[in-house]
This record gives C-alpha cells, structure tokens and sequence, in this order.
C-alpha cells in the first residue's frame, strides 16, 4: 500500500516539475497593436526548419525562439512583410515558407501530388484493362468446348474402365 501511495504522489507531482519556457516576445517589446498584428501574422506563415511541421510561433526549439526575435527587429526597423520574409528565405531557404512560389526549384513540391495521382489512376486503368482482358480470353471459344468435352468424356471411358476391373 506504501509503495501504491509513494507512486501516486510521485505520479500527481509530475507537472510539478515541467519546466515552463518564458515568452521570448512580450506584448512590451511591441510599440503599436500594428506591429504585434503583423508579428502574429508572420510567425504563424513561417516554418520552424528545426521542427519542420510547425510555425515558428508554436515551436519551443531555440532556432524558433531565434527568428521571432529577428521577426520582431526587422518589423521594428520598419520593413515590409516581403522584406521579413525575403530576408529569412535568403537565410533559410524557401523552407521556411508554408506556402513556398512557385518556380524551378519548388515545381517537383506543387506538381508532384497531381503526378503521383496520374500515374495511380493509369496503374489502375492498366490494371482493370489487363483483368478484363484476361476474363474474355479465358471463355472458350465452340472449337475448344468441344474438344474439352471430348477430352472429360473420354476421362470418363477411362475411370470407368478403370473402376470396372476391380
């Protein structure tokens, strides 16, 4: 019972001990409810390349914590959300877009879906066409019929010439 009780204190005083990371950008660092808009905006556009599925405003990685802070002096300079943007992609590659342009390098990204599509939908085609052609190729054509039944009938004759001489 000591044991089932030492557990559960130690179970229930888990929380306890999660560390608890501290807002790097406070509403504070921020001189117009503008700023803190675009900030928002921003951070929830861009890819955290450390966590790679996540927006750098959700990402806890040190890298994350790192581009909100350069997001928030370049917004505090005074440039443009394509400025914001150029300057992170010029240093971490297009990556760091959800929505990457379209172009050379990204064409593989935005057309690859509609290929791999194609090319399932004739795989399936080929497949269905293979199959129908091996279900009208395996009806017997009058000549074979015949030449079939000739050969059963005389399977017969022979069982039962075979069975008659026990």
């Amino acid at each position: 019972m000591r044991i089932l009780l030492l557990f559960l204190a130690l179970f229930a005083s888990m929380p306890a001990l999660a560390i608890v990371e501290q807002a790097d950008v406070m509403p504070a660092d921020f001189d117009n409810p503008e700023q803190k808009a675009r900030f928002r905006a921003l951070t929830e556009e861009l890819r955290c390349t450390v966590c790679q599925n996540q927006n750098i405003a959700d990402s806890h990685a040190s890298l994350a914590r790192d581009v909100r802070r350069q997001v928030l002096n370049l917004i505090k300079q005074g440039k443009s959300d394509e400025e914001v943007v150029d300057y992170l992609v010029a240093r971490y590659g297009d990556f760091v877009r959800y929505r990457p342009p379209f172009d050379a390098r990204t064409a593989v990204l935005w057309l690859g879906p509609f290929v791999f599509l194609l090319v399932g939908l004739w795989a399936l085609l080929a497949f269905i066409r293979r199959r129908n052609r091996e279900q009208t190729a395996s009806v017997l054509d009058a000549e074979e019929q015949v030449a079939l039944q000739k050969a059963l009938n005389a399977l017969k004759d022979h069982d039962a010439s075979a069975g008659g001489d026990k």
